[in-house]
């Protein structure tokens, strides 16, 4: 047996585990488990099956779960996108799974019942969800899972190209409400914020700020974090993170404006330090 594997980003409890994971972890059995896919714009995984549980996370339309439990409504699985292991309501799964031709571009996209914005939106698609379209009529474009989207909203996979700026891609969500847990226009948190935007460049990464900070960019020397940081560096507090805008400016989703807002680096550092924390804990920079 190896030492103790985060349960965060390992499938496994005492009476039940993922079959990767036999040899590593002891549990009363171990099972394959099924892929799932998320059919509701955002759902949300919480860290028990109960409604009342904080959300610790939640997926957007389309991504995958991998379901190992089902019980009372409940699955207890695991996000293929980023690992993250969890508790989600099953209604908002479907073991059918939908190969995506278009992901959502807008930072919001309605689904309506009928080609027209004038009906009563059935949901809400999130910056970066999958979508499988069946057919394009002028300006709506026909979900396989039902309704219809604004065609220019939605990017064909084939055609998709990376962004480049991530603070540009945080910029768009200013003023959304801070949310714990979430990774969507409705609501984000710190970390939330810094994995939809590098998603939306091209680079997946964890979901919780302590395990984002030793694998994101290349470390920034201690000596080069006064006067020397640039837009799109990412800034690394005790349990908080944000993107620079400028060498003096941070966006990043907070519980002090309850919303993505843009701040005085050397403000936040105040904030951070008022609440007991060490201030900066590290700069991390993106090749290129």
């Amino acid at each position: 047996m190896t030492g103790p594997l985060d349960p965060l980003l390992h499938a496994y409890r005492p009476d039940l585990a993922d079959r990767r994971l036999q040899g590593r972890v002891r549990a009363d059995r171990y099972v394959e488990g099924a892929d799932w896919q998320c059919r509701v714009g955002t759902l949300p995984i919480r860290g028990a099956p109960d409604d009342a549980a904080p959300m610790t996370t939640e997926l957007l339309f389309g991504e995958r779960f991998r379901v190992f439990d089902r019980a009372g409504g409940w699955v207890w699985g695991q996000c293929e996108h980023d690992g993250y292991v969890g508790y989600a309501p099953a209604s908002g799964l479907a073991p059918e799974l939908l190969a995506a031709t278009h992901r959502v571009r807008a930072l919001a996209a309605f689904v309506y019942p009928q080609p027209t914005m004038k009906h009563t939106p059935l949901d809400v698609l999130s910056l970066g969800a999958a979508v499988t379209v069946t057919a394009v009529d002028r300006s709506w474009a026909a979900l396989a899972t039902g309704g219809y989207a604004h065609a220019p909203a939605l990017a064909p996979l084939g055609s998709y190209r990376p962004a480049t700026d991530p603070a540009g891609q945080a910029e768009r969500f200013l003023e959304v409400p801070y949310l714990w847990g979430g990774r969507s226009a409705r609501g984000l948190d710190c970390s939330g914020l810094v994995q939809v935007c590098l998603a939306e460049c091209g680079h997946a990464v964890p979901r919780d700020t302590g395990m984002q900070e030793p694998v994101i960019g290349q470390p920034l020397p201690a000596d080069r974090w006064d006067g020397c940081l640039r837009r799109g560096d990412i800034v690394f507090f005790p349990g908080h993170v944000g993107f620079m805008v400028d060498p003096t400016r941070l966006i990043h989703a907070n519980a002090t404006a309850m919303a993505v807002t843009v701040d005085p680096l050397d403000r936040v550092v105040a904030i951070v330090r008022a609440g007991g924390g060490t201030g900066i804990t590290s700069v991390r920079r993106l090749a290129g």
